[in-house]
């Protein structure tokens, strides 16, 4: 809303120093000061309110250290994280951009989802919160909305030459001339086309073209396209938003984790939506895509204000509103960035969360199916609980976590330029 306030000015009034405000680096360090103040100072209050109503996190004994102290601290903190994304971003973002747009109702959506799950658990008195069922369907549910979008609307685009789309086959949106980016001053001619394809880390060619894989089955169809493509952004929606929920058993674990994250997929943002830099990396310029960067600025700001208040000892926890929401903010961002196969490493802490999971349930049933009796790789299930039983305190874990976080990232960021 204000980048409209501030265009009027700057366009209509001619206001000197009004133009500013139509820098992407401006508005994102802006986005993410008014993110911080939402969820530092107005976080307090709702912190308040959530004690006052009695909106308390009921804890099972599961033999953790420090476990039964936290019984009764307040739950459903997700709401802080989702009002400091939504707020900052109505108000400096352009809200006319179809990937804003995109953000702001995945947000919403999987906020929603995680409220009902939480308001079961908590209001309702249902240890089991919303069937797991449902949240598949909310998964699915926006899975379908993003893939859907990327193929249907035509400002999805992505800029390659004419010889590119001829040969792919992609449908060309718009044809637009550009400077040559080696060549000073010479125009050449690119298009705006609408293509199923997404980067791939460490090969030389760069690209993936989802239709390819049709095409190694002799299987060349414009549907099946579609079936492949959604059902691949299905699934990366619901794997990270379950794996995200399943890292959120420690004070501040996936906040940090969350944060560091959105800071990598901030920078691929600007890199993809700067033609210069697109091409010098050898990544997709993704036009408009720029705007993402006010988005993850304001999700930036939300998980690390919110860690203000859910680092240890926590006084607050984001429930399912909270953890579903940063799963799904990071699956959808990655996937309409075309960086979705990065997730694994980009993720990395969110994967291994969920592979011992994965693999504690499955080692127990083949050892209780040969031996008679169930059998466990590690103590507990997932893995910063087999720290806490191995003696480890949650904060050392949490830091710790953090920054294999951290190393991941800069993995993440050193695939642009390892061919």
């Amino acid at each position: 809303m204000l980048y409209y306030f501030f265009e009027y000015l700057y366009k209509d009034l001619n206001i000197s120093g009004t133009g500013v405000f139509r820098f992407i680096t401006f508005r994102a360090g802006l986005a993410i000061v008014l993110s911080l103040l939402i969820s530092i100072v107005f976080g307090k209050r709702i912190i308040q309110i959530l004690r006052r109503r009695q909106i308390g996190e009921s804890v099972r004994d599961l033999g953790l250290a420090g476990q039964k102290e936290k019984e009764g601290t307040p739950t459903m903190g997700g709401i802080i994280i989702v009002l400091a994304i939504v707020i900052p971003c109505l108000l400096v973002a352009r809200l006319d951009n179809v990937y804003v747009i995109l953000m702001l109702i995945s947000t919403l959506w999987m906020a929603g989802i995680g409220y009902i799950d939480d308001y079961i658990k908590v209001v309702k008195k249902d240890k089991d919160g919303l069937k797991g069922i449902f949240k598949i369907i909310g998964q699915v549910g926006l899975g379908l909305i993003v893939s859907i979008t990327m193929l249907v609307r035509d400002d999805v685009t992505i800029r390659m030459t004419p010889e590119e789309a001829e040969l792919g086959g992609y449908k060309v949106v718009r044809t637009v001339m550009v400077e040559d980016p080696h060549v000073a001053g010479k125009m050449v001619e690119m298009v705006n086309a609408k293509a199923a394809i997404t980067n791939v880390p460490f090969f030389k060619n760069n690209q993936l073209d989802y239709g390819s894989l049709l095409d190694f089955f002799d299987m060349n169809s414009q549907v099946l396209l579609w079936i492949v493509f959604i059902v691949a952004v299905v699934f990366i929606i619901t794997a990270v938003s379950n794996a995200a929920n399943l890292t959120d058993g420690i004070d501040g674990l996936a906040t940090g984790v969350s944060a560091t994250i959105g800071a990598v997929l901030a920078v691929f943002a600007y890199l993809s939506g700067n033609s210069i830099f697109a091409d010098y990396l050898n990544i997709f310029y993704i036009p408009n895509s720029s705007e993402l960067v006010i988005f993850s600025a304001c999700f930036i700001g939300a998980c690390t204000g919110f860690l203000w208040h859910n680092s240890f000892p926590a006084r607050v926890f984001m429930g399912d509103t909270g953890s579903l929401t940063l799963g799904g903010i990071i699956a959808a961002l990655a996937i309409v960035l075309r960086k979705e196969l990065l997730l694994p490493v980009l993720c990395g802490i969110f994967v291994i969360e969920n592979l011992s999971v994965i693999i504690q349930r499955y080692y127990f049933k083949y050892t209780k199916k040969k031996y008679g009796e169930g059998r466990r790789i590690f103590l507990m299930a997932p893995i910063h609980h087999h720290f806490q039983k191995q003696g480890y305190h949650e904060a050392k874990i949490v830091t710790r976590f953090w920054i294999v976080s951290i190393i991941l990232a800069v993995m993440t960021i050193l695939t642009l330029k390892i061919r």
